[in-house]
């Protein structure tokens, strides 16, 4: 008997994926650095770790990039560049319909590393956030993963032990930072990969009524 009560899922590259390097393309035509500079100087810079977790405004954020790259751009022309790099892929597809399945046994949960101006984007753009009984999102807890204060925070939220959440992500160290806690952690590789780590977890993902539903794989 499976004793998981909670599945919780990331956002980027589960659910929708993305790919920087586009709005890395786009802004260097408003400065002289190339799309890979761009990158590796910006996307997994301190500046946007703070941002991330709510440290700092979208207007301040676009402040330090500006300084950051030298950038000819404007705030109101950064910011639809900023946001275009998301897009929905077969398996992000399947994880939907499959998280819509879940819920009929379990509280379904999301915990993701995101700044406002995305979280406000995906709203609108790519509307998956309903099939979650909760979601803790970085810039609002003033947190991000792996630390373990976030997954402190998020067990404490739900109510439950550790032991009765069930975690995916795309990331192995943010995986492990789990599971040192004692959730049920395992890495997303794919569809097909999540239905097995379910069923080991001795998770009920469907029922003779909706077994039709389940998408391939």
């Amino acid at each position: 008997m499976s004793e998981i009560k909670v599945v919780l899922f990331d956002l980027g590259k589960v659910l929708v994926d993305f790919d920087h390097l586009r709005a890395a393309e786009r802004i260097s035509s408003f400065c002289k650095r190339t799309p890979l500079q761009i990158y590796n100087l910006f996307f997994e810079s301190q500046v946007t770790i703070d941002f991330e977790a709510g440290k700092i405004s979208p207007q301040n954020f676009y402040l330090k990039v500006k300084e950051m790259l030298d950038l000819d751009l404007s705030f109101n022309s950064f910011i639809p560049i900023w946001n275009d790099i998301f897009f929905l892929s077969p398996k992000n597809r399947s994880v939907y319909r499959l998280i819509n399945i879940l819920r009929a046994n379990y509280e379904t949960a999301l915990l993701s590393n995101i700044n406002t101006l995305h979280y406000e984007y995906l709203k609108e753009k790519f509307p998956v956030f309903g099939v979650f009984d909760k979601i803790f999102l970085s810039f609002e807890m003033g947190l991000i993963k792996p630390d373990k204060e976030i997954y402190k925070k998020v067990i404490g939220e739900l109510k439950v032990r550790a032991q009765e959440i069930f975690y995916t992500d795309d990331r192995q160290e943010l995986v492990e930072s789990a599971a040192s806690l004692g959730m049920k952690a395992k890495i997303f590789v794919n569809f097909a990969q999540l239905m097995s780590d379910l069923e080991e977890a001795g998770i009920i993902f469907t029922d003779e009524k909706n077994r039709n539903k389940l998408p391939s794989f």
